[in-house]
């Protein structure tokens, strides 16, 4: 039928009577011709302008069309012509939580099971809303509601996983998800969901075998791929050649088939110009990364260098205000598609364009796959190849990849900086460092607070063997509740250690609290094939020394640039056996160790892992540099 026939057969439809009608515009509601719908409902509210339904249905359009405000007025009209609307109130609730005030969507949720008990929909539109509002334990209770009617619904277990795994309850979370699969084995998400239960729950094999039937489901999803890259990173025996290739597999799949959107920049080339420098970052918040970011937004030279910072926080808190505060140019890019963040760079004219992200969770790599600005640059997160062929450097320094040692692992040029990769700034409040724990307890006690995804079966062997040289001696980790910790206490138990000398935190205090438990930890040691970074400084802080294994790839070498900078390069370990040896010794010479805990935090204060000015110049001598490079042409 052409256009001219439709209309006319449109206009016929209207002028029927009204539930005639009512059906023919919700069946071209439903086949998506929202257009046609929306004339047919308003030719209904013109002869009927109290219909609830075709005000209801008409909200929806709107909504659809992303006119937030109509749908919002739209709906509620319809509701207060009927009170009993159950969908109404519950597509209320669909609109409102992708609103400008998401808190108001629970209500008309609420309202809408109240009207229908068995209402599936709108029990996981409920739970829906509160796991966004970061409400987890109610999310749960919602979820389960709406498993209950309906039992097959792969969707909602895997949404109780998700919800489950917020609050680490990390072996709910998995039965969740694996059920959700059950239900249907062609679910991709639920597949990478998986993957990531997995992985922190120190299980890297099985979490990366979910995260590669994920990408075999849903190959063009590049955040799936990306969990993928990631997850290699912490994989004992997975080479830096092997993450490459993968990262480089990345880019084919999802990076280069952007290449159509490049555009040429327009910078003005002059290399002593003062400079735009964009960062974006999902982590500008209370983070590992949001901690180490700050030292070097405070510290840039406003004269020399304009900061903007791309902002992905979902919920800001203390941490995104004081970024907000170091920085000229505050951009929200939460909910903007990458095509259009592409765009607002380029507006920016930003001159160097920083990623501090990498494969890790949210990333915007699809952004630097558009090359919105002249030099891009990868910096902060696990040092591995990003694999885009559009990301000119990264930062990195002399311990962490030894100059001509490893340039080949990575697509992007190694520019390093000339001390240390990153800056250290201590958690205000602070507490005292204290005498060494083990002149009261009468033992050694090595302690461990990385995230348990650090931890794998290796590194329990090691500590395990360790324990056993040092009679008596105890270990403190952070680890999930559940089967990870029996898991965690066989494997040590395997040495002959008794599980009495193990103690495990599940929960995770923050701040000064978290600092505290250092007070009762005399050694650090540090986890591979990935190392710590900030957690270890958090103890060099706290007066405990790090036995670190220098490791085979850039994410492994962390505690090396730490330890090199302190002047302790005799902690660094080249194998196992060593690592065992050092960490054997310093717990046998109770009087060194616990000089040396007295003298750590003064020697951390004064060395380049806390001088912020000196740090923020290095880094700036980078970026001018790379900018230099480029206004010759290289």
């Amino acid at each position: 039928m052409n256009r001219r026939g439709l209309a006319a057969n449109i206009d016929l439809m209207a002028n029927q009577p009204t539930e005639n009608a009512f059906d023919a515009a919700l069946k071209l509601h439903q086949a998506g011709r929202l257009s046609e719908a929306a004339r047919i409902y308003r030719r209904i509210l013109d002869a009927q302008p109290r219909s609830a339904e075709a005000l209801h249905h008409l909200g929806v359009i709107e909504a659809q069309a992303g006119r937030h405000e109509s749908a919002v007025h739209l709906i509620r009209q319809a509701i207060s012509l009927k009170p009993d609307y159950a969908e109404a109130h519950n597509n209320l609730g669909h609109v409102l939580i992708n609103g400008p005030h998401p808190e108001q969507a629970i209500g008309p949720y609420r309202q809408a099971v109240a009207l229908r008990p068995d209402y599936f929909e709108a029990y996981n539109g409920l739970a829906n809303a509160l796991r966004k509002l970061g409400r987890p334990n109610e999310a749960i209770a919602a979820y389960r509601q709406a498993i209950a009617l309906r039992p097959n619904s792969a969707e909602a277990h895997d949404n109780l996983g998700t919800a489950l795994r917020e609050i680490r309850q990390f072996d709910a979370a998995v039965a969740a998800y694996r059920q959700a699969i059950v239900l249907r084995p062609q679910f991709a998400g639920a597949f990478n969901n998986l993957g990531g239960a997995l992985k922190a729950t120190g299980q890297i094999d099985q979490a990366i075998a979910a995260y590669r039937q994920a990408i075999a489901l849903a190959p063009n999803n590049p955040q799936f791929h990306s969990n993928l890259v990631y997850a290699m990173c912490f994989q004992p025996g997975a080479s830096a050649q092997a993450i490459r290739a993968e990262a480089v597999r990345w880019n084919d799949r999802h990076g280069r088939p952007l290449a159509s959107e490049i555009r040429p920049c327009q910078n003005d080339r002059d290399p002593d110009r003062p400079l735009r420098i964009g960062y974006i970052s999902p982590n500008f918040r209370q983070h590992t990364n949001g901690f180490s970011m700050l030292p070097l937004l405070k510290n840039h030279d406003r004269s020399r260098f304009q900061i903007f910072c791309y902002s992905d926080v979902k919920h800001p808190d203390h941490i995104t205000q004081k970024c907000r505060d170091a920085s000229d140019q505050w951009r929200s890019i939460v909910g903007v598609n990458d095509q259009a963040v592409a765009q607002v760079v380029r507006q920016d004219r930003i001159d160097i364009f920083v990623d501090l992200v990498s494969h890790m969770a949210n990333n915007r790599l699809l952004v630097f796959a558009r090359k919105p600005a002249p030099v891009q640059t990868t910096y902060l997160c696990n040092q591995a190849t990003t694999g885009l062929s559009t990301m000119d450097y990264r930062l990195s320094d002399p311990h962490i990849d030894p100059p001509g040692c490893h340039d080949a692992d990575y697509t992007e040029q190694t520019v390093r900086l000339p001390d240390c990769y990153l800056c250290f700034e201590p958690l205000p409040d602070s507490p005292p460092v204290n005498d060494l724990p083990a002149l009261k307890a009468g033992h050694i006690t090595f302690g461990s607070l990385n995230n348990f995804n650090k931890v794998m079966p290796p590194v329990l062997d090691l500590w395990g063997r360790v324990l056993l040289a040092v009679p008596e001696s105890r270990l403190i980790l952070r680890c999930p509740d559940g089967q990870t910790q029996r898991r965690v206490i066989d494997l040590i138990a395997r040495n002959g250690i008794n599980p009495a000398r193990i103690q495990i935190f599940s929960d995770w205090p923050a701040g000064a609290e978290y600092l505290r438990l250092h007070h009762t930890i005399d050694i650090y040691l540090d986890p591979f094939p990935h190392a710590g970074h900030t957690t270890s400084m958090d103890a060099l802080w706290m007066g405990v020394p790090l036995v670190t294994l220098a490791g085979e790839t850039a994410g492994g070498r962390g505690g090396v640039f730490i330890l090199e900078n302190l002047g302790f390069g005799d902690l660094i370990a080249q194998n196992e056996r060593e690592y065992a040896e050092k960490a054997t010794t310093l717990a046998r010479d109770l009087p060194g160790l616990a000089n040396l805990r007295s003298s750590l935090r003064p020697r951390l204060a004064a060395s380049p892992l806390m001088d912020a000015p000196r740090f923020a110049r290095n880094v700036e001598q980078a970026y001018r540099q790379m900018w230099k490079r480029y206004c010759e042409g290289r």
